[in-house]
Order: C-alpha cells, then structure tokens, then sequence
C-alpha cells in the first residue's frame, strides 16, 4: 500500500521542479537579453568610432552571438531534462517501490 505523504511529497517535487524549470529558461532569457543589448551597444559605439573595421567588428560580434545563445540553449536542455525525466522522483519511487 503506498502512504499517503510518499504521493504528497511527490506532488511537492513535481510542484518545485515546474517553478524551478520556469526560473531557469527565464532567467536565461533575461541573461541572453541583457546581453545581446550590450553587445549590439557596443558593436554600434565601435563602428562609430572606427568604420572601417566594420566587416571585422560584424563577425566577431555574430561569433559571440552565437555563443551567447548557446547559454539559453544549454539552460533550455537541463530545463527539458528536469521536466521529462526528473532525478528526484526515481528516488521518491524506490522509496515507495523498494523492490
């Protein structure tokens, strides 16, 4: 027979996970916000400044784009991990489930 607070407390874990997974894609989104705007800043002040290095300053500035949305792809994959195959029930149930 399971017991009662074994479901509840898998209900909790369930509960926290779904707030944890949407802290995590929105603050990777805020952090990739925040830094497409500083580096689109900075690209701009420095075409400004020297025009000429433009093509230059433009594919380093798209490498590093790149790389900084691979921060919110990565936060997506632990995020999905978390929701569809979550370590903490698996241990909920063996403590349900010991055999």
């Amino acid at each position: 027979m399971v017991d009662p607070s074994h479901i509840q407390v898998a209900a909790q874990i369930y509960g926290i996970t779904a707030i944890a997974v949407c802290v995590l894609v929105g603050l990777a989104a805020f952090g990739t916000a925040i830094g497409f705007a500083l580096l689109g800043g900075r690209f701009l002040d420095a075409v400004a400044r020297q025009p000429e290095l433009a093509p230059m300053l433009q594919v380093k500035m798209f490498i590093v784009a790149g790389l900084l949305d691979a921060i919110s792809m990565i936060a997506v994959a632990v995020a999905l991990l978390f929701t569809f195959n979550n370590p903490f029930v698996s241990a909920i149930l063996t403590m349900i489930n010991p055999s």
